[in-house]
């Protein structure tokens, strides 16, 4: 059985070089939850087994994955990715396994596949839930037994890989429906790791911003490190962050570059870029009332007063773009009494974006 070799031909050593590296980033963070979610990562990464990431866009995964690989007894091994989404199911095999000469149209020389070039390391498949069904088939094999062929090759080849998925998918409902191996599964899930989205990191929003102002600062040259104004700092706490991490980097350092000054005003704070400054159109009143704001002469007195305040609220902050001074304004409130009623709702109120 043929162990992994250095790839002679020209062809295979290049491929082996520009398979995509994982950067070695710190992930940062101080809230009990962060802290919690990093003392697991720890614990797993010591053990040479499978496992899957759980986790919303842009809540950090690939951070974890680095965690994961630099703690574990193959930190000094490769560490290389491969986003399942991002290729045609017809290239996934030949980017995991390699190929042969002529093994199809285009097929000149033999190319390493990724499990070939992360021997001895680990291989991080992002979006693992969109695997195709025969390349899952094939991936079986290579947790099982540690083998597998080319693309039109018959010679067996082992690699000695830790995999780790990721995915924002429900692996278990995919298996459900036939979309994806239950043995597989099985084999792959020996850890199941949720990846805590920003929305519950709340006291790690203030920090990640500072640190992402800082180093946005940097690449304009600016020599002093940018301050949130009070507003600021109020407007990023309530904001809902459905893009998680990502989002919030995105959008301090939009907020960065549209300041002229080392303060950063909550007017530079843009959540939806995409968010016509000319107003919705003549239509833009006739859409459909609130959920929460429905239906309530059904419901007690006071509970029916809170639903309405808090769709007001939701409704008022997505009409000025998250700035609460402007949906204050609009509400005919100051900006301490509508501060009030967003600390009174919390959540309720700050999850709608």
């Amino acid at each position: 059985m043929e162990r992994r070799t250095s790839i002679q031909d020209d062809r295979g050593a290049q491929a082996a070089s520009e398979v995509p590296h994982v950067g070695r980033t710190e992930a940062i963070g101080q809230s009990e939850i962060f802290l919690e979610f990093q003392e697991r990562l720890s614990r797993i990464a010591r053990v040479n087994r499978p496992a899957l990431l759980i986790g919303e866009r842009g809540s950090g995964k690939e951070l974890a994955v680095s965690r994961l690989h630099y703690l574990s007894p193959r930190w000094q091994g490769p560490l290389l990715a491969l986003n399942c989404a991002a290729l045609s199911p017809s290239l996934i095999e030949s980017e995991l396994f390699g190929h042969e000469p002529g093994a199809f149209t285009g097929a000149v020389g033999r190319r390493a596949g990724r499990f070939e070039a992360a021997d001895g390391g680990t291989l991080f498949l992002d979006e693992i839930g969109q695997l195709p069904l025969e390349v899952q088939e094939k991936l079986l094999r290579v947790v099982e037994y540690g083998s597998f062929e080319r693309v039109g090759g018959s010679q067996p080849i082992q690699a000695d890989v830790r995999i780790i998925g990721a995915t924002n998918a429900d692996l278990a409902e995919l298996a459900r429906q036939g979309r994806f191996k239950t043995d597989l599964l099985d084999r792959l899930s020996f850890e199941v790791v949720f990846v805590p989205p920003l929305r519950e990191r709340r006291s790690d929003i203030l920090l990640l911003a500072r640190h992402f102002a800082g180093r946005m600062a940097v690449e304009l040259g600016r020599h002093a490190i940018p301050q949130f104004s009070p507003a600021a700092l109020a407007a990023l706490e309530a904001y809902g962050w459905p893009g998680n991490i990502r989002e919030l980097k995105n959008v301090v350092e939009r907020a960065v570059s549209r300041s002229d000054d080392s303060q950063v005003t909550e007017e530079a704070i843009l959540f939806d870029p995409f968010r016509s400054p000319f107003g919705a159109g003549p239509q833009a009143d006739d859409k459909p009332a609130e959920p929460e704001a429905q239906h309530v002469e059904t419901k007690p007195f006071t509970q029916a007063v809170q639903e309405l305040e808090i769709a007001l609220l939701r409704k008022a902050l997505s009409r000025a773009k998250y700035n609460q001074r402007r949906a204050a304004q609009s509400l005919g409130l100051t900006y301490h009494q509508f501060r009030g009623l967003c600390r009174k709702y919390g959540p309720a109120v700050r999850d709608a974006g």
